[in-house]
């Protein structure tokens, strides 16, 4: 995307959010929008692709903070007209209008992807007004780095509990084979620029300023491809199918986020990949839960284990433990299987936790009724004496 671009268009409303939305809600919208409008589930339709094209431009700026902070600022201003036409009144000193156009090169080669070198908004302009002449602290964009590039994974409980190594397919810009990332054709290579001799910039004079800018004939790069790649037809990256195996460590969390470094989309003219980040789903399991490290299970036992005792055999992710159950025991006590949770990164383990549930039964026979009344007839009762003392104030 362009400097102008920046200007021109408004990031917020193609994700559907406010100014003031939080990091949080950025995310959230551009994840919906992306799903609903991504190639994969729309195919064939045009549109859709184009929406996708936009929230996914638009997350890159409002997504990343210090971008989002450059934009919001470049669009302050701009939107002020502190650079509009004639702003200046040609009776002030320099009083030769200023143009914004001036700003992207406009009309002249490589117009509309005068990017910021890299150092942002606040960097363009101080080069931009520094009077120095040429050399003023403006210098050749280079070769940049690529964008991160963000994707989810549904791992089991299982899984995500021992560890897993899982091919994860991408289908997203690349480097270009061919080429490899420098746009030029197979056996040639870029040459310097014969506008700014591959300085990347330019000077020229304008009333009492002297402007230093991008060169617009290699936008700001130093370099130019005379022979282009055939495949990526200069640009050094292609979108391809990708599949990469993704190693996920044992006791990884849902939410959590595994960066695979230079993995993202390729840089441009040779510079370095953006990371790939894999933010992780945990599907839930049928019996376990999970705390921290501790595994967690619920069992339930019958009134008479709860009384007399017993031993439980109860399954773990990786096999069956005993327990004992002590006589006397109450509904909701925890018993631990010691080592049988999640592995720690030190090679140590947590815990599985045994919740008791004792089941009472809806309906029982006579003859357990009679053992039943039997059995109260000859425990003593339950210990409500400071409840009654309570039911009584209000006799």
């Amino acid at each position: 995307m362009s400097s102008k671009d920046w200007i021109e268009k408004d990031y917020y409303a193609a994700l559907g959010v406010d100014k003031s939305a939080s990091s949080d809600d950025i995310k959230k919208s551009y994840r919906k929008l992306a799903r609903e409008s991504h190639p994969d589930h729309n195919p064939g339709d045009v549109k859709a692709e184009e929406r996708f094209k936009t929230v996914s431009e638009a997350y890159a700026v409002l997504g990343d903070e210090k971008k989002r902070r450059e934009y919001d600022e470049m669009r302050s201003l701009f939107g002020s007209g502190a650079f509009r036409r004639g702003a200046r009144g040609a009776g002030q000193p320099g009083g030769a209008p200023f143009d914004v156009s001036d700003l992207f090169g406009g009309g002249g080669p490589g117009a509309g992807d005068t990017r910021f070198g890299g150092g942002g908004f606040t960097d363009l302009f101080s080069t931009i007004f520094s009077g120095g002449g040429a050399g003023g602290g403006t210098r050749a964009r280079g070769p940049s780095r690529g964008r991160d590039v963000e994707t989810e994974v549904a791992l089991g409980f299982g899984d995500a509990v021992r560890g897993v190594t899982l091919p994860l397919t991408l289908r997203a810009p690349g480097i270009c084979d061919t080429c490899h990332g420098n746009g030029a054709k197979p056996g040639t290579q870029p040459v310097a620029c014969p506008v700014c001799h591959g300085a990347g910039v330019t000077t020229r004079n304008q009333g009492s300023f002297s402007f230093s800018e991008p060169c617009r004939n290699c936008q700001g790069v130093g370099t130019v491809v005379e022979e282009k790649c055939p495949e990526c037809q200069g640009t050094g990256g292609v979108t391809k199918t990708r599949t990469l195996n993704v190693r996920f460590p044992a006791g990884v969390a849902d939410g959590q986020r595994i960066r695979l470094a230079g993995r993202g989309e390729p840089g441009e003219r040779g510079g370095p990949a953006g990371d790939l980040f894999v933010q992780v789903k945990v599907r839930p399991d049928e019996l376990f839960g999970r705390t921290g490290d501790d595994l967690t299970l619920s069992v339930p036992i019958t009134y008479a284990e709860a009384v007399l005792g017993t031993d439980l055999r109860v399954p773990t992710l990786d096999g069956a433990v005993t327990l004992r159950v002590p006589p006397g025991t109450p509904a909701g006590r925890v018993l631990r299987a010691r080592g049988k949770g999640v592995v720690r990164k030190d090679g140590r383990a947590g815990d599985l936790l045994v919740t008791l549930d004792v089941v009472v039964p809806a309906t029982v026979s006579d003859e357990a009724r009679a053992a039943l009344e039997t059995f109260a007839e000859q425990t003593p009762p339950a210990a409500r004496e400071h409840l009654e003392a309570r039911v009584r104030r209000f006799s």
